[in-house]
């Protein structure tokens, strides 16, 4: 995965993206003999064949990348128009833009208009290619061929992604529309029909033409859309409604239900294990449940340190709020603390939470901004520097976090800070520095030598003549 901006909006792009636009684009290779770049090494022996075939494939991620991205873009601008904070991730052919900063489900009306803004996007590089292609045709054959391409992938895209059928939009168009004309029940098996209906429509139309992508995801699609038609009727005709795991009775909301008590209860293993049993699939499995067991899953991974799995998991949700805290958290334990800064601004403007202002004002000082940190209202200068080192120490940069141990002393002479420095010093196998700082909580007031004894992270000093010393010398002091 990598990762970049686009002003103020995050965009992820996952390794199955470029996989599928390569392979997207290796099929239509023997279509696309008699044009750019193929015609140009016509007469060229076989490694200007396979050069052209390179130039070919990776000219098509880019109008896939590309197009995807402006039509996640549209999402994405819509979302700022109403205040929201989005991010874009690109996965397989397709991405999502999520909002992750509301405060509950979209209003309808705002829905309606940040899904229409993607395919108005689309759409509008559609026209701008084909207006380019108009005017410029016959001045390049490079040109033309990104601009006529541009333009029918952008088109023929618009299409499919305006079909009724979800997750495309304009299977959300219609579904919200009939939701909020006909009910939650009637709305739900009249879109999801028509969605049915359509997708056995597409898969015979792609099959009897040779277009093999369309007629796979189509397939998928009906077959997700039959599944929830056949619940809802057989669930008493409760249309399921969106919000948390317990809103289905199926085994695998029942096994997402499991997963959410053990994650409460600090059994991460557990919740691990029925999350990933969740995504494996089953006939119960909807696009919602699929979302709370990559959010569970996400925070797993965030407990357990592994900023860049729950990343991984956070970008997956749909349709569910993601706390900002969370993913300003992962991108904390990933390193990316210039993007993090943001999120845990943010987190902290809507909650007032002070555990979430430390963590903000430890990222500032983080990225060398200590004197900003230490004016936000009500920062105490020991917990801030505290939540610095400590994402340090998780990151596994341990030289670092020891640094950043000893400014925090400077400003906030702390016992737990100077032992915590100590554990870092050590895992860094730094067993002079470290032995200096466990003297120096010492000084301040730490006492505890059977804790010190049996910490794992100063396991690396154990024998060394220095540090039994102040172990010892600690032990006297405190049964005297």
């Amino acid at each position: 995965m990598f990762r970049f901006r686009l002003g103020s909006i995050p965009v992820d792009v996952h390794p199955s993206h470029l996989l599928v636009s390569a392979v997207l684009a290796y099929s239509s290779v023997r279509a696309s003999q008699d044009g750019w770049p193929f015609r140009q090494v016509s007469e060229a022996p076989a490694l200007g064949q396979a050069s052209a075939m390179v130039v070919f494939v990776l000219s098509w991620m880019l109008i896939v990348f590309v197009s995807v991205l402006v039509h996640e873009l549209g999402h994405a601008l819509a979302s700022r128009l109403f205040g929201y904070h989005p991010s874009i991730a690109l996965v397989w052919l397709g991405g999502h833009t999520l909002p992750t900063d509301m405060p509950g489900p979209l209003p309808w009306k705002r829905d309606l208009v940040i899904t229409v803004a993607g395919p108005l996007f689309g759409l509008l590089l559609g026209v701008v290619s084909l207006v380019g292609y108009l005017v410029f045709n016959g001045h390049s054959p490079a040109l033309d061929f990104f601009l006529r391409t541009f333009a029918g992938a952008n088109f023929i895209w618009a299409i499919f992604n305006l079909l009724p059928v979800l997750p495309l939009d304009g299977g959300r168009l219609v579904s919200t529309l009939a939701t909020r004309v006909l009910g939650p029940r009637r709305g739900l098996l009249a879109s999801q029909g028509l969605a049915l209906l359509v997708c056995v429509a597409v898969v015979v139309y792609s099959l009897n033409i040779g277009w093999l992508f369309p007629a796979i995801f189509f397939a998928m699609y009906g077959v997700q859309a039959f599944r929830t038609v056949a619940e809802a009727l057989s669930s008493g005709g409760n249309a399921p409604r969106v919000g948390g795991p317990g809103s289905l009775d199926s085994p695998v909301a029942g096994k997402l239900r499991e997963a959410k008590i053990a994650l409460d209860a600090g059994r991460l293993d557990d919740a691990r294990r029925l999350g990933a049993a969740v995504l494996e699939g089953g006939d119960g499995l909807t696009p919602e449940l699929a979302s709370h067991a990559h959010h569970l899953l996400g925070w797993v991974a965030l407990k357990e340190g592994q900023g860049r799995q729950a990343l991984d998991h956070f970008s997956q949700v749909q349709g569910l709020q993601v706390e900002p805290h969370a993913v300003a958290a992962s991108f904390s334990l990933v390193g990316d603390d210039a993007r993090a800064l943001d999120w845990w601004k943010q987190a902290w403007q809507t909650s007032s939470d002070r555990t979430v202002m430390h963590e903000y004002a430890g990222t500032l000082i983080r990225l060398g901004r200590t004197p900003e940190a230490l004016k936000l209202p009500g920062v105490e200068a020991a917990a801030a520097f505290s939540c610095a080192e400590r994402v340090l120490f998780i990151r596994g940069v341990y030289s670092e976090a020891a640094a950043m141990g000893e400014a925090a002393l400077e400003h906030a002479p702390s016992a737990s800070i100077a032992y915590d420095a100590a554990c870092a010093y050590a895992k860094a196998r730094n067993v002079p520095d470290a032995v200096r700082l466990l003297r120096r909580a010492s000084e301040l007031g730490f006492k505890d030598g059977a804790y010190a004894a049996s910490d794992a992270d100063l396991a690396p000093l154990h024998g060394h003549p220095a540090f039994e010393e102040w172990l010892t010398e600690l032990r006297q002091s405190a049964a005297s």
